[in-house]
């Protein structure tokens, strides 16, 4: 009989063994059309701070933050952190240790030239969530509110000879789809999904071995839907952007690929700088790859076309050649920069490449 390899990455966590993660078969479509737990609901009212917390009625949920950051000598870095809580079925274990649910934890850097990424898996007893005060938390990795209101928060994660501890303050709340609810695809997939895209940052970050004040700008998200994509779609491409004037606002937008890697649906929500949300239907949306980067075999989109309706194209180039996450589960995370009809930088995550 076949097991899936997620399940037995978590028969080890379950035991207490710390397995060696390469030799974990985890398979990334195993991974990413897992259903789980109960759809979302268009009726769903947000509500916070509860809403900060978790939500085991749906299997999966992450919390995630991306910035742009500059030292005080002028050097560029990008930080991107994120805690993922998954649902377990059919693992009957009874243990403190176990509360039917997966976290795994990523932490990267990377400079104009170097990308280094780090991962954590845990279980009950590891980790705490908790919606007001607001904590997530992986061990000593952690995004956690430093007093009784949400702002500010404290981004702290460190691995090897890299080390992030940032201090994230004020943003609006940006709601996307229709009050929170976003859907993902034609067929009806969706996520509850919101964000803080004006976050300012300051602290201190270790990068192989060298230490730097830093500060920029940060993108907080939220979401918890019952699975990412449906078996139907492959992966995504995924672009957080802010103006680079405040005034001009921000910008998400992703595509879902299906299985021959052609974008089949996108979405978007155009910010304004108060925080001020409007939907961007698929229809208004065109995503081509102008240039592609080859790495072990592997093309990568690098450089895109992106008009949106009402507005002269759009340039988005990563800026390092090769921001691959090499964790379990590999996917592409890092800088872009943005030109044409909107001026600005962010964030791109590409999945479903490998």
């Amino acid at each position: 009989m076949k097991i899936n390899p997620v399940i037995a990455l978590l028969l080890f966590l379950v035991a207490g063994c710390t397995p060696e993660l390469s030799q974990v078969p985890v398979s990334k479509n195993d991974f990413f059309n897992l259903e789980l737990g109960e759809p979302v609901s268009p009726s769903y009212q947000l509500s916070f701070p509860f809403d900060h917390g978790s939500h085991p009625e749906q299997g999966i949920e992450w919390w995630y933050v991306t910035a742009n950051l500059k030292s005080d000598s002028g050097q560029e870095f990008g930080v991107q952190w994120t805690l993922f809580r998954t649902s377990v079925a059919n693992v009957q274990y009874v243990s403190p240790w176990w509360d039917n649910e997966l976290y795994f934890a990523h932490f990267a850097i990377q400079d104009n030239t170097s990308h280094q990424a780090f991962e954590r898996y845990g279980r009950a007893g590891q980790v705490k969530i908790q919606a007001n005060p607001f904590v997530t938390q992986l061990d000593n990795w952690y995004l956690r509110s430093e007093t009784e209101t949400f702002f500010p928060l404290t981004l702290h994660a460190e691995q090897e000879k890299n080390r992030a501890n940032l201090t994230l303050d004020t943003s609006p709340m940006v709601l996307h789809g229709k009050n929170g609810y976003s859907e993902k695809t034609s067929d009806g997939h969706a996520s509850m999904y919101y964000s803080y895209p004006f976050l300012t940052v300051k602290g201190e970050l270790t990068f192989q071995g060298e230490t730097h004040r830093v500060s920029g700008d940060a993108w907080l998200d939220r979401e918890w839907s019952s699975s990412f994509i449906s078996k139907a779609q492959r992966g995504w491409d995924w672009f957080s952007i802010r103006g680079q004037n405040r005034s001009n606002g921000a910008l998400m937008v992703f595509c879902i690929r299906d299985n021959q890697q052609f974008y089949k649906d996108c979405r978007g929500t155009e910010i304004s700088a108060e925080g001020r949300a409007s939907e961007i239907g698929h229809k208004d949306i065109q995503l081509s790859v102008l240039e592609q980067v080859s790495l072990d075999g592997v093309s990568y989109p690098f450089k895109w076309q992106l008009r949106l309706k009402h507005k002269s194209p759009i340039l988005i180039e990563s800026i390092n050649r090769d921001a691959r996450n090499q964790l379990t589960i590999p996917y592409w995370e890092g800088r872009v920069k943005v030109s044409g009809g909107y001026i600005g930088e962010g964030y791109a995550e590409l999945v479903g490449y490998e």
